[in-house]
Order: structure tokens, then sequence, then C-alpha cells
């Protein structure tokens, strides 16, 4: 079963009226070896609903992005990255398990883009995510007497393992990579917990 950890930088937090701008991504085979990652910046349509506090964030400006593929291209792009990388040509992608940080909203967005583009969803609805495993380990740790950190954001949750972001702005691939790296140690914890009886 392999794993897609996905990040998503958007034009602002509605699916439908706000679009994808970047696509990040990292494949990892079963064992959690990382076998590629992807980045890709994607054209905006509606400059109407290009926010300057999303580009605060991401820091790509709508100029930027005059010269990016279509929505359409770049999905297209990225199944076949996913099925090159799988050494797959063809079936369905519904064994990757997506993973990322409140992976949810991201999943909404590239569902919008699927159905927009008269595309089929081809992944399964199997998720991690990031944001729901340190709330429930950290719950754990918290009531064990361990300092954990106040904040499930992904700055403060990479943060505390000793990550962080190379610049102040966000990238979907470093996201995605950040993301990895504290999912990998979340689950290298998971195998240490023990339950007293």
């Amino acid at each position: 079963m392999p794993y897609l950890v996905v990040d998503l930088e958007m034009s602002g937090p509605e699916p439908g009226y706000h679009e994808i701008i970047q696509i990040g991504a990292v494949l990892l085979n079963d064992n959690w070896v990382e076998l590629g990652t992807f980045l890709t910046n994607v054209y905006p349509e509606n400059e109407e609903a290009f926010t300057a506090s999303a580009e605060k964030v991401h820091g790509l400006s709508w100029d930027e992005l005059q010269e990016a593929p279509m929505i359409y291209d770049v999905l297209e792009d990225f199944e076949k990255w996913i099925r090159k990388m799988l050494k797959r040509q063809s079936g369905d992608l519904r064994d990757l398990v997506i993973c990322g940080q409140s992976v949810i909203f991201d999943v909404n967005f590239l569902k919008f883009a699927y159905t927009g583009e008269n595309l089929d969803w081809p992944f399964s609805n199997k998720l991690i995510d990031l944001h729901t495993i340190a709330f429930y380990t950290f719950k754990i740790m918290e009531a064990n007497g361990k300092s954990v950190p106040r904040s499930l954001s992904l700055k403060s949750i990479s943060a505390w393992f000793g990550f962080e972001r190379e610049g102040t702005t966000h990238n979907a691939l470093e996201d995605s990579q950040l993301t990895m790296h504290c999912l990998q140690k979340f689950f290298q914890m998971a195998a240490k917990f023990k339950i007293q009886e």
C-alpha cells in the first residue's frame, strides 16, 4: 500500500471559488521509503479570488503564475508521475493512502478540481491526517507529564521534532516533506507505546 503525502497552496480557503495554485507531493512505498517528489505551480483562472492574505502565506503572486500549466494538465501530469514512480501503466490508484496536514482540506480542493475538469477521482478515501495524529499523541504524552506544543500547526509539530521550513513562506513540496518527516516520527513513537493492564 503506497503513501502519497500531499500539500496544496491555494488562492484562498473556499473550494469552488478559490483555486489550487501549487501542488507538492512525496510518494512513498509500503515501508515509507521515498520514491520521488512532485512540485508544480498551477495557473489560476479567477483573479478576483486571488487573495492578498493567501499570497502572504505562499509568497506566489498572480503575475508569477501566469506561465504555469492549467489545472487539467497538472492533474494529468500528477497521475502520470505517480504511475511512473509506482511502475504502473494503467488502472486506478485506489490502493494509495493520501496523507497530509489537515489533509481533508487538500483532498476537498483536489476533488473539486477533478470534478471541475470532468475527471474521475482515481484515489481511495483512505487518509492519514498529521493534525489528528498529533492531537491524540500529544494528549497521551501530556497526560504522562511530557511537554508538548500548544499549537497543532505544521510549523509547531515540525519544530517539536526539530524540523523547520527553509523560508518564511509555505511551499507545497517543502510542506509535504515536513509532513512526511513528522508522520515518520509519530509512527516510530507509536511502536514504543505500551498499554499498562
